[in-house]
Protein backbone atom coordinates (compact mmCIF):
# COMPACT_ATOMS: atom_id res chain seq x y z
CA UNK A 1 0.00 0.00 0.00
CA UNK A 2 2.97 2.12 1.01
CA UNK A 3 4.49 1.35 -2.50
CA UNK A 4 1.74 2.06 -4.42
CA UNK A 5 1.40 5.58 -2.52
CA UNK A 6 5.12 6.35 -3.51
CA UNK A 7 4.58 5.64 -7.53
CA UNK A 8 1.17 7.29 -7.44
CA UNK A 9 3.47 10.46 -5.28
CA UNK A 10 6.16 10.15 -7.80
CA UNK A 11 4.21 10.79 -10.84
CA UNK A 12 2.15 13.54 -9.75
CA UNK A 13 5.51 15.00 -9.00
CA UNK A 14 6.78 14.25 -12.51
CA UNK A 15 3.78 15.62 -14.10
CA UNK A 16 3.85 18.98 -11.83
CA UNK A 17 7.54 19.40 -12.79
CA UNK A 18 6.86 18.51 -16.57
CA UNK A 19 3.68 21.32 -16.61
CA UNK A 20 6.43 23.72 -14.60
CA UNK A 21 8.57 23.45 -17.12
CA UNK A 22 10.00 26.51 -19.08
CA UNK A 23 9.24 27.27 -22.63
CA UNK A 24 11.08 27.80 -25.41
CA UNK A 25 9.40 30.55 -28.24
CA UNK A 26 9.45 27.25 -31.04
CA UNK A 27 7.51 25.08 -27.97
CA UNK A 28 5.15 27.56 -27.76
CA UNK A 29 4.84 28.01 -31.38
CA UNK A 30 4.30 24.32 -31.53
CA UNK A 31 1.68 23.85 -29.08
CA UNK A 32 -0.38 26.61 -30.46
CA UNK A 33 -0.82 25.49 -34.04
CA UNK A 34 -1.29 21.52 -32.72
CA UNK A 35 -3.92 23.33 -30.33
CA UNK A 36 -5.49 26.73 -31.08
CA UNK A 37 -8.81 26.49 -32.27
CA UNK A 38 -8.09 29.11 -35.44
CA UNK A 39 -5.93 25.77 -36.45
CA UNK A 40 -8.04 23.54 -35.91
CA UNK A 41 -11.06 25.36 -38.03
CA UNK A 42 -8.53 25.36 -40.63
CA UNK A 43 -7.86 21.78 -41.14
CA UNK A 44 -11.94 21.08 -40.34
CA UNK A 45 -11.89 23.37 -43.92
CA UNK A 46 -9.50 21.21 -45.37
CA UNK A 47 -11.39 18.17 -44.46
CA UNK A 48 -14.63 19.53 -45.86
CA UNK A 49 -13.14 20.66 -49.05
CA UNK A 50 -11.46 17.63 -49.67
CA UNK A 51 -15.03 15.82 -49.00
CA UNK A 52 -16.38 18.25 -51.80
CA UNK A 53 -13.97 17.57 -54.34
CA UNK A 54 -14.77 13.51 -54.07
CA UNK A 55 -18.40 14.58 -54.27
CA UNK A 56 -18.10 16.09 -57.41
CA UNK A 57 -15.92 13.50 -58.82
CA UNK A 58 -18.94 10.89 -58.22
CA UNK A 59 -20.84 13.14 -60.61
CA UNK A 60 -18.77 11.13 -63.67
CA UNK A 61 -20.29 8.23 -62.68
CA UNK A 62 -23.67 6.89 -63.65
CA UNK A 63 -26.56 7.64 -61.52
CA UNK A 64 -28.87 4.57 -60.48
CA UNK A 65 -32.13 5.40 -58.76
CA UNK A 66 -35.03 2.79 -58.07
CA UNK A 67 -38.43 3.55 -57.51
CA UNK A 68 -41.68 1.22 -56.20
CA UNK A 69 -44.99 1.94 -56.09
CA UNK A 70 -48.60 -0.02 -55.32
CA UNK A 71 -52.07 1.22 -55.76
CA UNK A 72 -55.36 0.03 -55.41
CA UNK A 73 -58.23 2.39 -56.74
CA UNK A 74 -61.70 2.49 -55.54
CA UNK A 75 -62.61 1.81 -59.07
CA UNK A 76 -60.51 0.50 -62.58
CA UNK A 77 -58.84 2.84 -64.24
CA UNK A 78 -59.71 1.19 -67.71
CA UNK A 79 -62.81 -0.33 -68.65
CA UNK A 80 -63.95 -0.74 -72.31
CA UNK A 81 -67.35 -2.12 -73.41
CA UNK A 82 -66.90 -4.86 -76.30
CA UNK A 83 -70.18 -6.01 -78.66
CA UNK A 84 -68.60 -9.02 -80.63
CA UNK A 85 -71.19 -8.66 -83.26
CA UNK A 86 -69.21 -5.28 -84.43
CA UNK A 87 -66.38 -7.65 -85.16
CA UNK A 88 -67.84 -11.05 -86.47
CA UNK A 89 -68.64 -10.72 -90.45
CA UNK A 90 -70.85 -13.21 -92.11
CA UNK A 91 -68.56 -15.41 -93.28
CA UNK A 92 -67.03 -15.23 -89.90
CA UNK A 93 -69.60 -16.12 -88.48
CA UNK A 94 -70.54 -19.35 -90.38
CA UNK A 95 -67.12 -20.39 -89.61
CA UNK A 96 -67.10 -20.09 -85.89
CA UNK A 97 -71.53 -21.75 -86.60
CA UNK A 98 -68.94 -25.21 -87.54
CA UNK A 99 -66.20 -24.62 -85.18
CA UNK A 100 -68.00 -23.50 -81.69
CA UNK A 101 -70.82 -25.48 -80.14
CA UNK A 102 -74.50 -23.54 -79.99
CA UNK A 103 -73.68 -22.17 -75.94
CA UNK A 104 -70.71 -20.46 -76.56
CA UNK A 105 -72.34 -18.99 -80.28
CA UNK A 106 -74.81 -17.55 -78.14
CA UNK A 107 -72.43 -15.66 -75.41
CA UNK A 108 -70.65 -14.18 -78.72
CA UNK A 109 -73.99 -12.62 -79.31
CA UNK A 110 -73.90 -10.53 -75.89
CA UNK A 111 -71.94 -7.59 -75.09
CA UNK A 112 -68.87 -8.07 -72.75
CA UNK A 113 -67.39 -5.27 -70.51
CA UNK A 114 -63.96 -5.41 -69.71
CA UNK A 115 -62.14 -3.15 -66.80
CA UNK A 116 -58.31 -3.45 -65.64
CA UNK A 117 -55.86 -1.70 -63.23
CA UNK A 118 -57.71 -1.42 -60.23
CA UNK A 119 -54.69 -2.37 -58.38
CA UNK A 120 -51.24 -3.18 -59.06
CA UNK A 121 -47.56 -2.95 -58.10
CA UNK A 122 -44.89 -1.25 -60.32
CA UNK A 123 -40.89 -1.21 -59.83
CA UNK A 124 -38.05 0.12 -62.08
CA UNK A 125 -34.31 -0.04 -61.51
CA UNK A 126 -32.53 2.70 -64.12
CA UNK A 127 -29.44 4.04 -64.50
CA UNK A 128 -28.02 7.21 -66.47
CA UNK A 129 -24.70 8.28 -67.57
CA UNK A 130 -24.42 11.56 -68.86
CA UNK A 131 -22.72 11.73 -72.35
CA UNK A 132 -22.74 15.59 -72.56
CA UNK A 133 -23.29 18.40 -69.95
CA UNK A 134 -21.90 21.85 -71.37
CA UNK A 135 -18.67 20.46 -69.63
CA UNK A 136 -20.57 21.46 -66.07
CA UNK A 137 -19.79 18.21 -64.52
CA UNK A 138 -15.97 18.44 -65.88
CA UNK A 139 -15.59 22.08 -64.32
CA UNK A 140 -17.31 20.99 -61.16
CA UNK A 141 -14.47 18.82 -60.52
CA UNK A 142 -11.89 21.74 -61.36
CA UNK A 143 -13.46 24.13 -58.81
CA UNK A 144 -13.78 21.78 -56.27
CA UNK A 145 -9.78 20.51 -56.84
CA UNK A 146 -9.72 24.50 -56.64
CA UNK A 147 -11.47 25.17 -53.59
CA UNK A 148 -9.77 22.42 -51.58
CA UNK A 149 -6.24 24.33 -52.87
CA UNK A 150 -7.54 27.36 -51.41
CA UNK A 151 -8.86 26.03 -48.12
CA UNK A 152 -4.98 24.91 -47.78
CA UNK A 153 -3.87 27.94 -48.58
CA UNK A 154 -6.23 29.95 -45.54
CA UNK A 155 -4.67 27.41 -43.06
CA UNK A 156 -1.29 28.75 -44.37
CA UNK A 157 -2.40 32.06 -43.73
CA UNK A 158 -4.01 31.00 -40.19
CA UNK A 159 -0.80 29.73 -39.41
CA UNK A 160 1.27 32.68 -39.96
CA UNK A 161 -1.53 34.78 -37.85
CA UNK A 162 -0.98 32.13 -34.96
CA UNK A 163 2.33 32.20 -35.23
CA UNK A 164 2.59 36.01 -35.28
CA UNK A 165 0.15 35.95 -32.15
CA UNK A 166 2.31 33.64 -29.90
CA UNK A 167 5.37 35.84 -30.75
CA UNK A 168 2.94 39.23 -29.79
CA UNK A 169 2.70 37.75 -26.41
CA UNK A 170 5.54 36.18 -25.57
CA UNK A 171 7.59 39.12 -26.35
CA UNK A 172 5.15 41.45 -24.47
CA UNK A 173 5.75 38.46 -21.42
CA UNK A 174 9.68 38.94 -21.97
CA UNK A 175 9.37 42.62 -22.20
CA UNK A 176 7.41 42.49 -18.55
CA UNK A 177 9.82 40.36 -16.71
CA UNK A 178 12.42 42.18 -17.96
CA UNK A 179 11.36 45.34 -16.69
CA UNK A 180 10.30 43.22 -13.16
CA UNK A 181 14.34 42.45 -13.24
CA UNK A 182 14.70 46.67 -13.93
CA UNK A 183 12.26 46.94 -11.05
CA UNK A 184 15.00 44.81 -8.90
CA UNK A 185 18.18 46.62 -9.47
CA UNK A 186 16.53 49.88 -8.84
CA UNK A 187 15.12 48.57 -6.00
CA UNK A 188 18.39 47.62 -4.45
CA UNK A 189 19.78 50.97 -6.19
CA UNK A 190 17.29 53.09 -3.79
CA UNK A 191 18.14 50.73 -1.16
CA UNK A 192 21.58 51.73 -1.46
CA UNK A 193 20.94 55.26 -1.83
CA UNK A 194 18.73 55.07 1.47
CA UNK A 195 21.59 53.45 3.62
CA UNK A 196 23.59 56.36 2.47
CA UNK A 197 21.10 58.92 3.02
CA UNK A 198 20.26 57.62 6.63
CA UNK A 199 23.70 57.61 7.40
CA UNK A 200 24.15 60.96 6.17
CA UNK A 201 20.90 62.45 8.02
CA UNK A 202 22.21 60.98 11.26
CA UNK A 203 25.14 62.82 10.61
CA UNK A 204 23.74 65.96 10.00
CA UNK A 205 25.36 66.77 6.37
CA UNK A 206 21.61 65.86 4.90
CA UNK A 207 18.15 66.99 5.67
CA UNK A 208 15.44 64.20 6.39
CA UNK A 209 13.24 65.23 3.18
CA UNK A 210 15.86 63.65 1.68
CA UNK A 211 15.20 60.43 3.23
CA UNK A 212 11.50 61.01 2.82
CA UNK A 213 11.65 61.60 -1.31
CA UNK A 214 13.55 57.77 -1.33
CA UNK A 215 11.14 56.43 0.86
CA UNK A 216 8.41 57.74 -1.49
CA UNK A 217 10.43 56.67 -5.28
CA UNK A 218 10.72 52.93 -2.92
CA UNK A 219 6.68 53.04 -3.17
CA UNK A 220 6.11 53.92 -7.00
CA UNK A 221 8.91 51.50 -7.41
CA UNK A 222 6.71 48.97 -5.35
CA UNK A 223 3.45 50.33 -6.68
CA UNK A 224 5.12 49.41 -10.19
CA UNK A 225 5.94 46.28 -9.32
CA UNK A 226 2.39 45.05 -8.62
CA UNK A 227 0.99 46.14 -11.66
CA UNK A 228 4.08 44.55 -13.39
CA UNK A 229 3.40 41.51 -11.39
CA UNK A 230 -0.54 41.83 -12.65
CA UNK A 231 0.15 42.07 -16.11
CA UNK A 232 2.50 39.23 -16.05
CA UNK A 233 -0.26 37.30 -14.88
CA UNK A 234 -2.69 38.26 -17.58
CA UNK A 235 -0.36 37.39 -20.38
CA UNK A 236 0.45 34.49 -18.86
CA UNK A 237 -2.85 33.37 -18.90
CA UNK A 238 -4.01 34.66 -22.25
CA UNK A 239 -0.95 32.79 -23.68
CA UNK A 240 -1.40 29.78 -21.75
CA UNK A 241 -5.14 29.81 -23.44
CA UNK A 242 -4.08 30.13 -27.17
CA UNK A 243 -1.41 27.55 -27.17
CA UNK A 244 -3.73 25.52 -25.62
CA UNK A 245 -1.67 24.81 -22.31
CA UNK A 246 -3.44 23.25 -19.29
CA UNK A 247 -3.27 25.16 -15.62
CA UNK A 248 -0.98 23.23 -13.01
CA UNK A 249 -3.27 21.69 -10.69
CA UNK A 250 -4.42 23.34 -7.65
CA UNK A 251 -5.26 21.75 -4.25
CA UNK A 252 -8.75 23.70 -5.41
CA UNK A 253 -10.41 22.26 -8.07
CA UNK A 254 -12.40 25.30 -8.65
CA UNK A 255 -8.90 27.52 -9.05
CA UNK A 256 -6.71 27.14 -12.31
CA UNK A 257 -3.11 28.08 -11.83
CA UNK A 258 -1.95 29.79 -14.94
CA UNK A 259 1.04 31.82 -13.00
CA UNK A 260 3.50 28.66 -13.05
CA UNK A 261 4.02 28.70 -16.78
CA UNK A 262 7.58 29.82 -17.41
CA UNK A 263 9.32 30.85 -20.64
CA UNK A 264 12.92 30.74 -21.22
CA UNK A 265 14.57 34.38 -21.33
CA UNK A 266 16.45 35.07 -24.21
CA UNK A 267 19.82 37.33 -23.36
CA UNK A 268 19.51 40.51 -24.88
CA UNK A 269 22.47 41.88 -24.14
CA UNK A 270 24.14 38.49 -25.59
CA UNK A 271 21.57 38.05 -29.07
CA UNK A 272 21.39 42.00 -29.64
CA UNK A 273 25.05 42.40 -30.85
CA UNK A 274 24.01 39.05 -33.42
CA UNK A 275 20.95 39.67 -34.83
CA UNK A 276 19.68 37.60 -37.74
CA UNK A 277 20.59 39.40 -41.28
CA UNK A 278 17.65 38.61 -43.67
CA UNK A 279 18.19 37.28 -47.16
CA UNK A 280 16.30 37.87 -50.36
CA UNK A 281 12.76 37.13 -50.03
CA UNK A 282 10.82 34.78 -52.36
CA UNK A 283 8.61 36.92 -54.33
CA UNK A 284 5.33 37.92 -53.92
CA UNK A 285 4.02 35.54 -56.31
CA UNK A 286 4.95 32.97 -53.72
CA UNK A 287 3.06 34.59 -50.86
CA UNK A 288 0.14 32.80 -49.40
CA UNK A 289 -2.04 35.82 -50.31
CA UNK A 290 -1.06 35.94 -53.53
CA UNK A 291 -1.65 32.72 -54.70
CA UNK A 292 -5.25 32.88 -52.52
CA UNK A 293 -6.00 35.67 -55.05
CA UNK A 294 -4.98 33.85 -58.04
CA UNK A 295 -7.10 30.72 -56.89
CA UNK A 296 -10.00 33.18 -56.78
CA UNK A 297 -9.27 34.56 -60.16
CA UNK A 298 -9.41 30.81 -61.62
CA UNK A 299 -12.45 29.87 -59.38
CA UNK A 300 -14.29 32.76 -60.90
CA UNK A 301 -13.17 31.96 -64.67
CA UNK A 302 -14.55 28.01 -64.04
CA UNK A 303 -17.77 29.33 -62.83
CA UNK A 304 -18.43 31.67 -65.85
CA UNK A 305 -17.74 28.58 -67.42
CA UNK A 306 -20.04 26.64 -65.48
CA UNK A 307 -22.63 29.35 -66.68
CA UNK A 308 -22.00 28.79 -70.21
CA UNK A 309 -22.52 25.15 -69.84
CA UNK A 310 -25.75 25.38 -67.92
CA UNK A 311 -26.92 26.72 -71.04
CA UNK A 312 -26.16 24.18 -73.39
CA UNK A 313 -28.14 20.80 -73.99
CA UNK A 314 -27.32 17.69 -72.03
CA UNK A 315 -27.48 14.04 -73.34
CA UNK A 316 -27.34 11.27 -71.13
CA UNK A 317 -27.91 7.67 -72.21
CA UNK A 318 -29.83 5.32 -69.65
CA UNK A 319 -30.79 1.45 -68.94
CA UNK A 320 -33.66 0.18 -66.90
CA UNK A 321 -35.08 -2.52 -65.46
CA UNK A 322 -38.85 -2.73 -64.91
CA UNK A 323 -41.96 -4.79 -63.44
CA UNK A 324 -45.61 -4.31 -63.33
CA UNK A 325 -48.98 -6.44 -62.66
CA UNK A 326 -50.89 -3.97 -64.40
CA UNK A 327 -52.49 -6.96 -66.76
CA UNK A 328 -53.07 -8.73 -63.84
CA UNK A 329 -50.32 -10.88 -64.42
CA UNK A 330 -46.41 -10.71 -63.75
CA UNK A 331 -44.14 -8.47 -66.16
CA UNK A 332 -40.92 -7.77 -66.08
CA UNK A 333 -38.60 -5.74 -69.33
CA UNK A 334 -35.31 -4.37 -69.55
CA UNK A 335 -34.57 -0.91 -71.71
CA UNK A 336 -32.42 1.09 -73.26
CA UNK A 337 -33.03 5.00 -73.53
CA UNK A 338 -31.53 8.47 -73.96
CA UNK A 339 -32.47 12.03 -73.29
CA UNK A 340 -31.74 15.63 -74.13
CA UNK A 341 -32.68 18.35 -72.89
CA UNK A 342 -32.81 22.17 -74.21
CA UNK A 343 -33.31 24.65 -71.67
CA UNK A 344 -35.20 26.73 -74.47
CA UNK A 345 -36.81 29.14 -71.92
CA UNK A 346 -33.20 29.98 -69.87
CA UNK A 347 -31.50 31.23 -72.20
CA UNK A 348 -32.70 34.77 -71.65
CA UNK A 349 -32.33 34.49 -68.27
CA UNK A 350 -28.92 32.79 -68.32
CA UNK A 351 -27.16 35.30 -70.78
CA UNK A 352 -27.33 37.76 -67.42
CA UNK A 353 -26.30 34.85 -65.59
CA UNK A 354 -22.76 34.95 -68.42
CA UNK A 355 -22.38 38.45 -68.21
CA UNK A 356 -22.48 38.53 -64.55
CA UNK A 357 -19.88 35.92 -64.09
CA UNK A 358 -17.49 37.53 -66.83
CA UNK A 359 -17.97 40.66 -64.61
CA UNK A 360 -16.99 38.83 -61.67
CA UNK A 361 -13.82 37.52 -63.35
CA UNK A 362 -12.53 40.22 -64.52
CA UNK A 363 -13.06 41.95 -60.65
CA UNK A 364 -10.98 39.39 -59.41
CA UNK A 365 -8.31 39.68 -61.87
CA UNK A 366 -8.79 43.60 -60.69
CA UNK A 367 -8.13 42.73 -57.17
CA UNK A 368 -4.81 40.56 -58.34
CA UNK A 369 -3.14 43.18 -59.96
CA UNK A 370 -4.07 45.71 -57.03
CA UNK A 371 -3.68 43.72 -53.90
CA UNK A 372 -0.03 41.97 -55.75
CA UNK A 373 1.04 45.92 -55.69
CA UNK A 374 -0.21 46.42 -52.02
CA UNK A 375 1.62 43.19 -51.26
CA UNK A 376 5.06 44.52 -52.43
CA UNK A 377 4.31 47.72 -50.86
CA UNK A 378 3.65 45.81 -47.23
CA UNK A 379 7.21 43.73 -47.72
CA UNK A 380 8.69 47.40 -48.13
CA UNK A 381 6.86 48.98 -45.01
CA UNK A 382 8.13 45.59 -43.28
CA UNK A 383 11.94 46.42 -44.64
CA UNK A 384 11.81 49.75 -43.39
CA UNK A 385 10.04 48.79 -40.03
CA UNK A 386 13.30 46.38 -39.36
CA UNK A 387 15.59 49.04 -40.11
CA UNK A 388 13.29 51.60 -37.95
CA UNK A 389 13.46 49.09 -35.51
CA UNK A 390 17.02 48.03 -35.20
CA UNK A 391 17.65 52.23 -35.08
CA UNK A 392 16.09 52.23 -32.43
CA UNK A 393 17.41 49.68 -30.30
CA UNK A 394 20.96 50.70 -31.19
CA UNK A 395 19.34 53.92 -29.43
CA UNK A 396 18.33 52.76 -26.55
CA UNK A 397 21.25 50.75 -25.51
CA UNK A 398 23.38 54.23 -25.98
CA UNK A 399 20.79 55.63 -23.94
CA UNK A 400 21.69 53.42 -21.21
CA UNK A 401 25.07 53.74 -21.01
CA UNK A 402 24.51 57.70 -20.97
CA UNK A 403 21.73 57.46 -18.39
CA UNK A 404 24.00 55.13 -16.33
CA UNK A 405 26.78 57.08 -16.38
CA UNK A 406 24.61 60.54 -15.34
CA UNK A 407 23.13 58.89 -12.17
CA UNK A 408 26.73 57.78 -11.76
CA UNK A 409 28.03 61.04 -12.00
CA UNK A 410 24.77 62.91 -9.73
CA UNK A 411 25.07 60.21 -6.89
CA UNK A 412 28.72 61.07 -6.21
CA UNK A 413 27.62 64.78 -6.30
CA UNK A 414 25.08 64.14 -3.99
CA UNK A 415 27.68 62.54 -1.69
CA UNK A 416 29.96 65.68 -1.90
CA UNK A 417 26.91 67.59 -1.25
CA UNK A 418 26.88 69.93 -4.59
CA UNK A 419 23.62 68.26 -6.09
CA UNK A 420 20.35 67.63 -4.32
CA UNK A 421 18.35 64.28 -3.43
CA UNK A 422 15.45 65.29 -6.45
CA UNK A 423 18.38 65.36 -9.47
CA UNK A 424 19.51 62.25 -8.14
CA UNK A 425 16.19 60.80 -8.32
CA UNK A 426 15.29 62.21 -11.28
CA UNK A 427 18.74 60.59 -12.86
CA UNK A 428 17.74 57.59 -11.49
CA UNK A 429 14.23 57.39 -13.04
CA UNK A 430 15.64 58.60 -16.33
CA UNK A 431 18.42 55.48 -16.23
CA UNK A 432 15.04 53.10 -15.43
CA UNK A 433 12.96 54.68 -18.36
CA UNK A 434 16.06 53.83 -20.84
CA UNK A 435 16.29 50.45 -19.50
CA UNK A 436 12.49 49.66 -20.13
CA UNK A 437 12.60 51.34 -23.74
CA UNK A 438 15.66 48.81 -24.70
CA UNK A 439 13.22 45.99 -23.59
CA UNK A 440 10.76 47.38 -25.18
CA UNK A 441 12.51 48.23 -28.83
CA UNK A 442 13.91 44.87 -28.42
CA UNK A 443 10.32 43.08 -28.28
CA UNK A 444 9.22 45.48 -30.76
CA UNK A 445 12.37 44.42 -33.29
CA UNK A 446 11.61 40.73 -33.17
CA UNK A 447 8.01 41.52 -34.00
CA UNK A 448 8.79 43.33 -36.43
CA UNK A 449 11.57 40.81 -37.97
CA UNK A 450 8.52 38.17 -38.11
CA UNK A 451 6.29 40.56 -39.91
CA UNK A 452 9.56 41.09 -42.62
CA UNK A 453 9.99 37.35 -42.86
CA UNK A 454 6.14 36.56 -43.59
CA UNK A 455 5.42 39.83 -45.99
CA UNK A 456 8.64 38.22 -47.98
CA UNK A 457 7.92 34.41 -47.69
CA UNK A 458 11.12 33.75 -45.84
CA UNK A 459 8.65 31.46 -43.46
Amino acid sequence: MKRNALILLCLVSCNIVAAQSPYTLQQLKDSALRNNIAMRQARIDIDAAREQRREAFTKYFPTVSATGAWFNANRPMAKMDVDPQEFITPETGMMLSQMLPPEMLATLGTPMSMTMMKNGTIASLTAMQPVFAGGQIVNGNRLARVGEEASQLQMQLRRNEVERQVEQYYWQLVSLQEKVKTIDAVDSLLARIYKDVEVAVRAGVAMRNDLLQVQLRQNDIASERLKLQNGISIVKMLLSQYCGIEPNPTPSPRERSYNSLEVIMPDIDQQSSKLPSLGEGLGVGLLPEYQLLEKQVEATALQKKMAIGQQMPTVAVGAGYNYHNLLENDRTFGMLFATVSIPISDWWGGSHAIKRKKLEHQKALDQLADNAQLLEIRAQKAANDVAEARQQLDLASRAIEQADENLRILRNQYKAGVSNMSDLLEAQLLYQQTLDKRVDAWANLQNRLLDLRQATGQE
